[in-house]
């Protein structure tokens, strides 16, 4: 599209906006092959695609140094074989896409418009005529006032005639070089709007777009089929350019904006924005008129009709439904309930806001009715349908309700399902029950195929009619999941015994397949934002052929069903853009094998399916194999990013999803991030072989390590066993000593034995020698008494025991006399007996004096050694 910034482009998914070379208004555009040939203010040239996608342009007109008029803009381009038109207001160019050639006609007047006929150029010169392009100059073909005062808008081939399309004076014929008004229907029509652009489309259709009037749609006879305006979707109604896609949808260049129409589409949008209609209740057919019941009365025209709805008078308010009863049409409305008949409406109950009415299962002739404030019978009679009676002993607003036998059921968004006792004449309710396990708001509940059916949330519940309670179908809950719910109305067509069922993401028709019990589920792709409906009181009406008519907030849409929307297409990658900054990446060549440097770890893939259709949008859902291999949940963005991925290789796949149509393939773009230098080729290589040298070098160091830990093993082994054998000698010593010090504790026993022997008899002597004193005065007694004395006088047991000590404690008496060398050898026997631990009198009969005796030499010996009062001198020799 050529717009006041430059150059957009639109592929399906996302719009890009090339800004024109002189960021001037861009004024034409046309593309021919790969090639986009635009023109605007004093430039003319061509865009061609990158390897990275992108745009770029080429100048013809200053690559060739062409003189350009002042202020000159150019208008219209046009393709003529190998060459390339260019229109301004004063000029023609032609330029030559082999050799690259430009040449130029000039014109003195204003050039409105040019165009192809017949493989020759036209062109219109205002207040000339039309002129012909013939070897490079300007030849006047038409000059009849008709084509010099009014601005020609396209001339068209009808068999050998021309029909030239005016901006102000409508349609003119042109055959035996003559030129007079067309007599077609429209062309009073034609001659009373303002043209700016028209063409033929490929079905042999024309459209054309007015200022102010929107577009209108002719077919070959210039009968005019439909008019596009505001009113029934346009943005605006100035159409200043028209376009044919390749799949014969429109695209129309407003005064601001955009519009697209699709023309092959199952759906046709009808927007109530003049506040006639309002939101439509309500539909049905009867006697070959169409009927709607809207928030604002009752509307009627012909079926098949074009015209607008005429309103019946005196129903003014709202409209709850309208139903066909045996060839009656009944109305509810908030103010009573209608019969409907040829554009009139005539009131057959004054009770206040009648919800709907059902048939009586076996009574044809009675009908029950909900209202407000509960539920009624209405009776056939001999003038038509008249209110009997209400139902007396409930009175809750009955909405919804069915009867299924001798019961009614009503469902209650808030409290449950009451399940009414009625009486045989339809007179009274005997008993009321409810059932509150079941309930939520916009439920709903409809009788099909005899059975009860019940829907909300959940799903769809079927009531047993053996134990009396609702149980889920788990077959007809498939219509819906619970994210997916929206409202549980069912609407059961009774034609063909089918249900419709609205979700937020489709409408759901469920009908008997015919072969089995099981019900077929058919999605139609109509989401609830774009049909628009009053959630909770959705309705739809067939019409003829699949055909069928669904009320909305605003207006209507009439639904197509033989029209699919289930095409061939497919998904392609758009751009790739990378880098090591996420917030300036850069674009890449898609065209080539993605190798890229480790530093380039931010990516962004954009991809596109070129399908456009206003009701539904492209969904698209992708993986990354390598990272994320599980597709992504379904998503309407267009654009796919990853940050910070690690080197590695990846394949990225695309597809995409219209309606519940896959794409015919996978959009796929494989990629490369290359490994860090220090775990590239050459580094694993150099790692490989300093990791061999560092394990021989290793090994080596182990075994010198091993080597020596060997020796000092040895070492310390040998260490050990001296050490061991030391401890041992030790031990021996020990034991020697332990030994001796038994030997010496055995001889000191002995000697001291010895001791005390030799004192026994000492003191056995003594007591001989004084009972012989006793026994004086004979020689042979003083012979004994001097034997006795002399031998006690004796000191053969020191010696004795001085030899018998060395032996057992030979170290004592020598320590002894070195410590105290002054000690005498009476001190050393006193020693000597106090170490073997001899009492005082034991010491006194040893040396032959009193115990006073002993303890006077024990106290000088005390003062020999040195020792204090408190010292023990017992413990001090046994210490030495």
């Amino acid at each position: 599209m050529a717009n006041s910034k430059g150059l957009l482009e639109y592929n399906g998914a996302y719009w890009n906006q090339y800004i024109s070379p002189n960021e001037s208004i861009m004024r034409s555009v046309l593309v021919v092959d790969d090639l986009i040939y635009t023109g605007c203010y004093m430039e003319f040239g061509f865009w061609k695609r990158n390897d990275k996608q992108l745009l770029e342009y080429t100048s013809i007109s200053k690559d060739l140094n062409i003189d350009l008029l002042e202020d000159e803009e150019f208008w219209h381009i046009i393709r003529f074989d190998d060459w390339m038109v260019f229109q301004s207001l004063n000029r023609i160019y032609i330029y030559n896409v082999i050799d690259q050639s430009v040449s130029f006609i000039e014109s003195l007047v204003k050039i409105s418009q040019i165009f192809e006929i017949n493989g020759e150029i036209y062109f219109q010169g205002l207040g000339k005529g039309l002129f012909k392009i013939n070897n490079g100059e300007a030849i006047l073909f038409l000059d009849t006032d008709a084509v010099k005062e009014n601005e020609v808008i396209n001339v068209f081939v009808s068999g050998g005639d021309l029909l030239i399309l005016t901006k102000e004076d409508g349609l003119y014929r042109y055959t035996n070089n003559t030129l007079t008004k067309s007599s077609v229907l429209s062309n009073d029509i034609l001659s009373d709007v303002s043209i700016y652009d028209a063409i033929k489309l490929k079905d042999n259709k024309f459209a054309i777009g007015t200022i102010a009037n929107g577009l209108y749609i002719l077919n070959e006879k210039w009968e005019i089929v439909s008019q596009i305006n505001l009113i029934n979707g346009l943005i605006n109604n100035t159409v200043l350019a028209i376009t044919e896609d390749s799949s014969n949808n429109i695209w129309l260049g407003l005064d601001n904006g955009i519009s697209y129409i699709d023309t092959d589409s199952p759906y046709e949008i009808n927007n109530e924005k003049r506040g006639i209609l309002g939101s439509v209740y309500a539909s049905a057919i009867h006697n070959e008129y169409l009927y709607l019941g809207t928030n604002q009365g009752l509307f009627y025209r012909k079926l098949n009709s074009k015209a607008n709805f005429n309103f019946i008078k005196g129903t003014e308010g709202q409209v709850w439904f309208l139903k066909n009863i045996d060839g009656d049409l009944l109305c509810g409305h908030n103010s009573g309930t209608y019969e409907v008949e040829n554009g009139k409406a005539n009131k057959i109950s004054n009770v206040q806001g009648t919800w709907s009415v059902a048939r009586i299962d076996n009574n044809r002739n009675i009908l029950l009715q909900g209202n407000y404030d509960g539920l009624y019978v209405l009776e056939r009679t001999k003038v038509g349908w008249k209110l009997r009676n209400k139902l007396k002993g409930f009175n809750n607003s009955s909405r919804y309700f069915e009867t299924l036998g001798n019961q009614i059921f009503v469902n209650h968004e808030y409290k449950g399902i009451f399940k009414l006792d009625v009486s045989s004449d339809y007179s009274t309710i005997k008993k009321v029950t409810i059932d509150s396990t079941l309930k939520g708001s916009d439920s709903g509940i409809a009788k099909y195929k005899g059975e009860l059916l019940y829907a909300y949330k959940k799903g769809i519940f079927k009531y047993d009619t053996e134990n009396q309670i609702f149980v889920k179908d788990n077959q007809l809950s498939k219509a819906y999941t619970e994210n997916d719910y929206e409202s549980g109305k069912l609407i059961v067509n009774e034609k063909d015994n089918s249900i419709w069922v609205f979700t937020k993401s489709n409408i759901v028709n469920i009908s008997p397949t015919g072969l089995t019990n099981k019900e077929r589920i058919e999605y139609i792709p109509l989401t609830s934002e774009i049909r628009k409906g009053i959630i909770g009181y959705e309705n739809i009406s067939g019409l003829e052929d699949d055909k069928y008519l669904l009320g909305s907030i605003s207006g209507y849409v009439n639904i197509n069903l033989k029209k699919s929307l289930n095409q061939d297409f497919e998904v392609h990658i758009g751009k790739v853009f990378n880098g090591a900054d996420k917030s300036n990446l850069q674009p890449q060549n898609i065209n080539e094998p993605g190798n890229f440097s480790n530093k380039q770890i931010n990516y962004k893939i954009s991809f596109y399916t070129t399908e456009f259709n206003t009701y539904l949008n492209t969904k698209y859902q992708y993986q990354l194999l390598g990272l994320y291999d599980e597709w992504s949940g379904w998503s309407d963005n267009p654009v796919a990013s990853f940050e910070n991925l690690p080197y590695g290789k990846y394949v990225f796949n695309v597809r995409s999803k219209i309606g519940d149509t896959l794409s015919n393939n996978v959009g796929t773009y494989g990629f490369e991030i290359a490994s860090p230098w220090y775990i590239s080729k050459l580094m694993i290589t150099m790692y490989t072989i300093g990791t061999m040298l560092l394990f021989f070098s290793t090994h080596n160091l182990y075994k010198q390590y091993y080597k020596k830990q060997r020796q000092k093993l040895i070492f310390k082994n040998e260490k050990e066993l001296i050490l061991s054998q030391v401890q041992n000698e030790r031990e021996i010593i020990k034991l020697r000593n332990e030994k001796l010090k038994i030997d010496f504790n055995s001889k000191s026993k002995e000697l001291a034995a010895s001791l005390l022997s030799i004192a026994k008899k000492n003191d056995v002597l003594r007591s001989i020698r004084e009972e012989l004193r006793v026994q004086r005065g004979d020689d042979p007694i003083k012979t004994v008494i001097y034997s006795i004395n002399k031998s006690l006088k004796q000191d053969d047991g020191w010696d004795f025991f001085q030899e018998a000590f060395n032996n057992a404690d030979s170290k004592f008496l020598k320590n002894l006399k070195i410590k105290h060398p002054n000690l005498t050898p009476s001190d050393l026997k006193l020693c000597g007996y106090l170490r073997l631990n001899l009492s005082t009198k034991e010491i006194s009969d040893l040396l032959n004096i009193t115990p006073r005796s002993v303890e006077i030499k024990r106290y000088r010996l005390r003062k020999k050694l040195n020792l204090g009062h408190e010292d023990n001198l017992v413990n001090y020799i046994l210490g030495l």
